[in-house]
């Protein structure tokens, strides 16, 4: 019997037989071609693009469905790449010039297109590389005629073993055949983390060396709550835990939560759970979930993918679309957070060095000011007819806090000499997510009517770790001390400037985080929709006076690890036999 440790990236447990993934490698012949042929080859590489393109399209589609259009974006630097004119062109020179056969061309074109990104001292940059090559793969397997190895495909339920997922493999994870994920790089916020936690598959990543020790046909373990991998477990291991999971199926099919319960704890304290959502199209599931409304409606979807600026009437329109689906609960509109991750295709927007750190959000806003107006229009003309607020994000000072509320004022004095009714008293509310605004938060909350706390960002600033990058995934941490301290000091902020604060990161819709929260006072918590049961039915089976004890516990701890544990120990405490039920949901 082995053991390994890795992070724990989804709750549950897995027992089943290993499938290891090898690296998926495709071998190019280099062939010469004739003059005559180029037409030809020029034409393969055409209906290649094409074919993927539809091929990507329609696997988007199957994701955002399945776990919603936030995880689904996943191949947005995949579509990019299929249209990048600099990499079609140098390939169709290469046929033409060298008079080689497009698949050869290609991946020599795909190979420069590799190394210039390794070479880049950026490593959100040098992270794509993975998107490149996934996508590569599949264009050279639509000439290649080449079948790829389809999870879709698999005839036993297995546990899926890998140095990495591709986006693509992780996207298109068949939920009734997969027991379980474990991966050697990844972090808790890593694709195949999220995704295996909205299709609640038991994950564990960032194991470093799980493809060395375990092999395909091995029986594995993966409990996805401890971040543990047992290899090859003896048969006492094997029957704790068969009868840990026997439980645990048998509380989920007793579990049924319904749509229209609040949240209440049981000493009578309310708190709203919403929903984060993308699309209009994503509305459903606040239903089907029974989210209270819309914690975090991200508008940048509308600007993404497309050459042109989408019109305020346009805007209106969608932003309408969710309003009147959300009715009669609220919505609340984050302003246009463009950079870090997401870009404009507009060229005036340019790609930097450190897009976490540079142009975006809401200094992108103060600087293309044209942009910013003609959104903040186009909220406010949903605000007459239903229940809307405004938040900024990525609000560093008061000084930007005023300056967005200056351009919000302007906005309002045009819209009432056109004669458009608006919500004269909208709420604005900011986003927390940097440091210098959880350390002033007793200065910003003067000036607002609420706060969100991004955690998200606000983790990878104040630990300094790209929770992108896998060599240091392990040091993003929700429980670090000095992240709970922040959190804690923005509530306090909040309530002492009689203002509600609510959360809307990954951190908000993790049970053992959420009891803490509970107990530090935050108002309401947003997450992705089918987080939400999980939540709901946490807050309805504890008391305010229990998670008030369990934060003081916990603020005079040392290290992240003890504070999780400490965390775990006291909620199972709490809610007994209902605790393993509740991180299965």
């Amino acid at each position: 019997m082995i053991k390994l440790k890795g992070i724990a990236a989804a709750g549950g447990v897995g027992i089943g037989i290993a499938l290891v993934l090898s690296k998926d490698e495709i071998t190019v012949p280099k062939r010469r071609i004739s003059h005559d042929q180029i037409s030809r080859e020029i034409y393969r590489f055409e209906v290649a693009l094409i074919d993927t393109r539809k091929e990507l399209s329609n696997l988007q589609k199957k994701i955002s469905k399945d776990v919603g259009f936030e995880h689904a974006r996943i191949f947005e630097s995949h579509f990019l790449a299929l249209e990048d004119r600099v990499l079609i062109e140098d390939v169709i020179s290469q046929i033409k010039n060298k008079k080689i056969n497009v698949e050869y061309a290609f991946s020599q074109s795909i190979k420069k297109y590799v190394d210039a990104l390794l070479n880049v001292n950026d490593e959100y940059l040098r992270e794509r590389v993975v998107d490149i090559e996934d996508i590569s793969r599949r264009v050279l397997r639509k000439m290649l005629k080449e079948q790829a190895v389809s999870l879709s495909d698999l005839k036993e339920k297995v546990i899926i073993v890998s140095h990495d997922l591709a986006p693509s493999q992780t996207a298109s994870l068949p939920k009734e055949m997969i027991l379980g994920v474990v991966s050697d790089i990844g972090g808790r916020t890593s694709h195949t983390a999220i995704i295996a936690r909205s299709l609640r598959i038991p994950a564990v990543v960032g194991v470093e060396v799980a493809t060395k020790n375990i092999k395909s046909g091995d029986k594995v373990i993966v409990d996805g709550s401890k971040g543990l991998i047992i290899i090859r477990p003896t048969e006492k291991t094997l029957k704790q835990y068969k009868e840990k999971l026997t439980a645990y199926k048998k509380d989920i099919k007793s579990i049924h939560i319904p749509k229209a319960l609040r949240a209440c704890t049981k000493d009578g304290r309310e708190v709203r759970i919403s929903a984060n959502l993308e699309l209009p199209e994503e509305l459903p599931l606040v239903k089907e979930y029974g989210a209270e409304g819309v914690g975090l409606y991200r508008t940048e979807y509308i600007f993404l993918g497309r050459k042109d600026l989408p019109s305020e009437d346009e805007q209106y329109k969608a932003y309408l679309e969710v309003v009147k689906g959300s009715s009669p609960n609220q919505v609340i509109f984050r302003t246009i957070d463009i950079g870090g991750d997401k870009f404009l295709s507009q060229p005036e927007v340019p790609k930097e060095m450190s897009p976490f750190l540079g142009w975006r959000a809401i200094r992108f806003c103060l600087a293309r000011t044209d942009i910013f107006k003609t959104q903040l229009r186009a909220i406010l003309r949903t605000s007459s007819p239903g229940n809307v607020r405004i938040m900024f994000p990525m609000i560093s000072g008061v000084e930007e806090l005023r300056q967005a509320k200056t351009l919000l004022e302007e906005c309002k004095k045009e819209l009432k000499k056109e004669g458009k009714s608006f919500d004269e008293n909208i709420s604005i509310g900011i986003m927390i997510e940097v440091p210098s605004a959880a350390l002033t938060a007793d200065i910003l909350a003067k000036e607002c009517d609420f706060f969100s706390i991004g955690t998200n960002d606000l983790i990878q600033y104040s630990v300094a770790v790209d929770r992108a990058n896998e060599k240091v995934a392990y040091l993003y941490e929700p429980g670090h001390p000095g992240v709970l301290r922040l959190i804690k000091h923005i509530i306090d902020a909040a309530h002492t400037a009689k203002i509600k604060v609510g959360m809307c990161g990954e951190m908000s819709g993790d049970p053992i985080f959420s009891f803490l929260l509970l107990g530090m006072g935050l108002d309401s918590f947003s997450m992705t929709p089918p987080q939400v049961p999980k939540i709901k039915e946490l807050i309805n089976n504890v008391k305010i006076e229990d998670a008030e004890k369990v934060v003081r516990g916990a603020l005079k701890l040392s290290t992240a690890k003890d504070v999780e544990k400490y965390l775990q120990e006291e909620l199972k405490k709490v809610l007994k036999e209902k605790f393993y039920r509740i991180l299965m949901i």
